[in-house]
């Protein structure tokens, strides 16, 4: 029987569609995702049911027209942006963080914006399941305001060049799921598409994968989209399943409206960054990524993780195509380090 939304409350798409089991289970059509996220997003399924739809839609994977509505549906029910004058690189990690790793978005986003690419990130708040150090955690612990309104983060990147959206601002709905998504314990669907929650309507998008095949499937869930509104992606292997490019022979991927995804594989260490991952590993992950995004821009520090951030701070540039070539992202990189713009721009971003 129809009701409201239509005609597949969860229960009846876990029992006919999506929960037989992980080889039997079928597939939505987009009008059954986009019906399922909107009952999800008003924020009244049973918790049972909720838990056996993600845990079904975890177990066969969703397709990219399953994404892509998830997406849409996300846009006209949750987000709350604004957008800013400056066209940025929309940069999506994971909001569930990191762990190990040092997070080097922050200083490789300042340093970018420095030179001259605008810069956004976005994050919550240890948002499960792993509950980790994201974005929000580093900035906090340089003195940077991050509990913005949409309007404050986009004025941010107006009079920045870098800027920080807060998921409980522009994507509150989607944040309201934030305990029942912690009693799930594992990843959902949603921690996917809120990474594509462009809050300041970017036309590029930042991203980065473990195995290809994920780069190929976010790139084919925004041409799925009817709002997502990327006109480029760039992607490539990433720490933790941040935006921190992993040290060794790492794939690229590159996708423009109109084309085919292109991949690419470089070898860090022909740019600088000649040492291993555990080598970028710290005990305090959000107050040591504080220290080293201080240190790093301000150039007393010129070790692994000096070079990462170079290399990191060239993919920025190099995804806006404001540099052709990584060398010459790293040298625009090097130039407002050595310069002092870059220290300059943290003190301006704590003084906002």
């Amino acid at each position: 029987m129809a009701d409201e939304y239509g005609e597949w409350p969860l229960k009846r798409l876990n029992t006919e569609v999506v929960a037989s089991g992980p080889k039997s289970a079928g597939d939505m059509d987009r009008e059954q995702a986009r019906e399922a996220f909107q009952r999800i997003l008003d924020l009244k399924p049973d918790q049972t049911t909720l838990g056996a739809f993600w845990l079904a839609n975890r177990w066969k994977k969703n397709n990219p027209e399953e994404l892509g509505a998830y997406v849409d549906v996300m846009y006209e029910e949750s987000r709350h942006t604004a957008a800013p004058d400056a066209d940025p690189v929309d940069c999506g990690a994971n909001y569930d963080g990191k762990a190990r790793s040092a997070v080097l978005g922050v200083a490789a986003g300042i340093v970018a914006a420095a030179a001259g690419t605008p810069i956004v990130v976005h994050s919550g708040d240890h948002v499960p399941s792993q509950k980790e150090v994201a974005y929000k955690h580093v900035l906090d612990a340089l003195g940077v305001r991050t509990e913005l309104t949409p309007e404050a983060s986009a004025r941010m990147v107006d009079e920045h060049g870098f800027g920080f959206y807060y998921q409980p601002a522009f994507n509150p709905t989607v944040d309201a799921l934030w305990d029942r998504r912690d009693k799930m314990g594992v990843r959902t669907f949603v921690n996917t598409v809120e990474t594509l929650a462009n809050p300041a309507d970017a036309a590029v998008h930042l991203g980065s994968f473990y195995h290809l095949a994920f780069a190929e499937k976010m790139v084919e869930t925004v041409r799925e989209s009817e709002h997502a509104g990327f006109e480029r992606v760039l992607m490539f292997q990433g720490l933790e399943g941040y935006d921190d490019v992993r040290p060794g022979s790492t794939t690229v991927a590159e996708w423009d409206a109109g084309s085919d995804l292109a991949d690419f594989t470089i070898e860090t260490p022909e740019y600088g960054m000649d040492f291993e991952t555990e080598d970028l590993h710290v005990e305090d992950v959000a107050a040591d990524s504080a220290t080293i995004t201080k240190d790093v821009l301000s150039g007393e520090r010129t070790d692994q993780f000096h070079d990462a951030v170079l290399v990191n701070a060239a993919l920025r540039l190099y995804a806006r195509t404001d540099v052709d070539t990584l060398d010459e992202g790293i040298e625009a990189a090097e130039r407002v380090i050595s310069d002092g713009t870059a220290e300059a721009l943290l003190a301006d971003l704590r003084a906002f």
